[in-house]
């Protein structure tokens, strides 16, 4: 299971009973869809950013709640189809399950987290050796032949008479 963290923006025009009834059939559909609520929060009318439909405030809600990660998508759609939801946001807080269910990015990111840590704890990286690169990567360039070789070989100069006679 996976902790997670929706942010909900309603319509600013709904009733205090029916912004109830929108933020319990949210997570009437968490708890269906076996997951558990940690923590919801209302923080009231705030200002938007920009105009949503004709709408220059809305009702924010922050949510907290553990379920697989399969259906988070569920919810998401049925938060799509709700009229009372301008917006919404889910955000992954932490992971709680098997190292296998880590996608690659967030393995990566993990790594580079701690490489951070090491560096300001002072550890010493260098001890480390690095990963092998492709032959191609580490071979020196060949240096570049000088102008003035250049110069010559392309068009000889011409010879002393020539000069003269221009």
């Amino acid at each position: 299971m996976r902790r997670y963290e929706l942010m909900l923006l309603l319509r600013p025009d709904l009733e205090d009973d029916k912004l109830q009834a929108a933020v319990e059939k949210v997570t009437r559909a968490i708890v269906n869809g076996g997951g558990s609520l940690s923590k919801v929060s209302p923080w009231g009318k705030r200002r938007l950013a920009y105009d949503i439909g004709r709408h220059r405030e809305a009702s924010y809600f922050l949510i907290h709640f553990d379920i697989e990660p399969a259906q988070v998508r569920e919810i998401e759609r049925g938060l799509l189809i709700s009229e009372e939801i301008l917006r919404h946001l889910v955000t992954v807080l932490e992971d709680r399950g098997p190292a296998e269910e880590v996608a690659p990015a967030v393995a990566q990111r993990a790594s580079a987290e701690a490489d951070d840590a090491d560096l300001a704890a002072g550890t010493d990286l260098e001890a480390t050796p690095p990963a092998e690169a492709p032959d191609e990567l580490t071979a020196e360039p060949e240096p570049e032949p000088e102008p003035e070789l250049v110069a010559a070989e392309a068009s000889p100069e011409p010879a002393d008479e020539d000069r003269a006679e221009a």
